[in-house]
């Protein structure tokens, strides 16, 4: 799992807490991480085993278009690409506990800190900290990125400085604690809160963001995209207000996948900070408090490492091979949706265009993106977002292409 206290264990002068947790069960609790982690890549190699699709008349084709690559999608594959490099580093550093106990024995106070002992256990909780600090700073652009786009400000520079934003403050934020951490060197780690606090502070800092920000962006887009399905003439279909229900039900998966996830890191991390308080963390008075603070730390053991395939999940469903149980998928018809953006931004042609000529859809740009794209940007997990909504585009009826210039003159 991911945790300041894998770094903090490094220092052979570790604090009381950090020694509670890290010595409880040890064997058992590496065991727990290495089969979650491990059960975690296993399932996102499923997921990426390319599912059957139905053969025939209209099948989509397997390639997504170009609109649909970016940049959204390009946040989403980062955020499945560094969980799966930190679940790695988990699945690594318990590996080495459980097959190398004395190698790792001889971080300790007694024995003093070996070169090679030290510098894996110090890489892999800097690695492990990193990556998953750089998944946090992907999920806040990626709900930074839903609301730009449909409040049409985001254009083709921003992907830029998502990639500024999450590799260079997690890289920044990740250094600063680590060298108050280890101040002056890591054989000589002071004692006290005050050299540590920095270095939990920059752990939990981009995760908190998450917590707290996403789910004001969340429910920010939720209500544009319900602005722009309405459109100018104030017409809100039912088929359009489940659509948008649907992007609000994908928000609130990503959310409950990350707070399930997580939320047992920040009990944890209070509690033994509470413990850090104590003048003796062994006294009766605080067994239950103890107890707590072990449950959540195995509880991490199996969640944290489950994150990237449960926001897979949420992202995309099951999208791996096709297995019995599957469950039915519901689209999202992205034809009401984009007719739904025609009326709230119309064409400034004349009511009189021909009806006999090959009108081309009207579609509004928001942002470098079309209305189309805006809308099928929060829906990048499922195959109608993605693909649907061309069929759209070349497919539509005659009666609607008719139709269309008489809207204009209605209005």
């Amino acid at each position: 799992m991911a945790s300041p206290r894998l770094g903090t264990f490094c220092c052979p002068t570790r604090d009381a807490a950090t020694q509670l947790v890290m010595s409880f069960q040890p064997l058992a609790f590496h065991a727990v991480c290495l089969g979650s982690g491990a059960l975690r890549l296993a399932l996102g190699l499923l997921q990426l085993l390319p599912r059957r699709r139905p053969a025939g008349h209209g099948a989509p084709s397997a390639s997504p278009p170009a609109s649909a690559r970016a940049p959204s999608i390009r946040i989403l594959h980062m955020v499945i690409a560094c969980d799966v490099l930190g679940c790695l580093g988990i699945v690594v550093r318990s590996a080495v506990w459980i097959g190398f106990p004395n190698f790792v024995g001889h971080i300790s106070a007694g024995n003093g800190t070996d070169m090679w002992p030290a510098i894996f256990c110090v890489g892999s909780a800097v690695w492990i900290q990193l990556l998953y600090s750089i998944c946090f700073w992907w999920l806040f652009c990626y709900a930074v990125d839903a609301y730009l786009v449909i409040r049409r400000s985001s254009g083709l520079s921003t992907i830029i400085l998502y990639h500024l934003m999450a590799w260079g403050l997690a890289a920044l934020l990740c250094s600063e604690g680590l060298l108050m951490l280890y101040y002056p060197s890591l054989s000589r780690c002071e004692r006290g809160l005050e050299h540590a606090i920095p270095h939990y502070i920059t752990t939990y800092l981009p995760l908190l963001l998450v917590l707290v920000a996403n789910p004001i962006l969340f429910r920010k887009t939720v209500t544009a995209v319900a602005s722009l399905l309405k459109g100018r003439q104030g017409i809100y279909t039912e088929k359009e207000r489940r659509m948008g229900a649907m992007i609000k039900i994908r928000f609130f998966k990503i959310m409950l996948v990350f707070i399930v996830c997580w939320v047992s890191n920040i009990i944890n991390e209070s509690l033994l900070f509470y413990l850090e308080m104590q003048p003796d963390i062994n006294g009766n008075a605080l067994k239950y408090v103890r107890n707590a603070a072990k449950t959540a730390w195995f509880i991490m053991g199996i969640l944290n490492p489950a994150q990237g395939f449960l926001l897979s999940l949420a992202f995309y469903g099951w999208s791996g091979c096709s297995l019995k149980f599957q469950s039915p998928r519901k689209e999202i018809q992205w034809e009401s949706m984009t007719s739904a953006a025609e009326r709230a931004f119309p064409s400034h042609e004349g009511p009189c265009m021909p009806r006999d000529s090959p009108a081309p859809r009207k579609v509004a740009r928001v942002g470098g993106h079309t209305s189309d794209e805006a809308l099928s940007m929060l829906s990048e997990g499922s195959d109608a977002g993605t693909i649907e909504i061309h069929i759209a585009n070349g497919s539509r009826s005659l009666n609607e292409v008719e139709s269309f210039p008489k809207i204009q003159g209605d209005l």
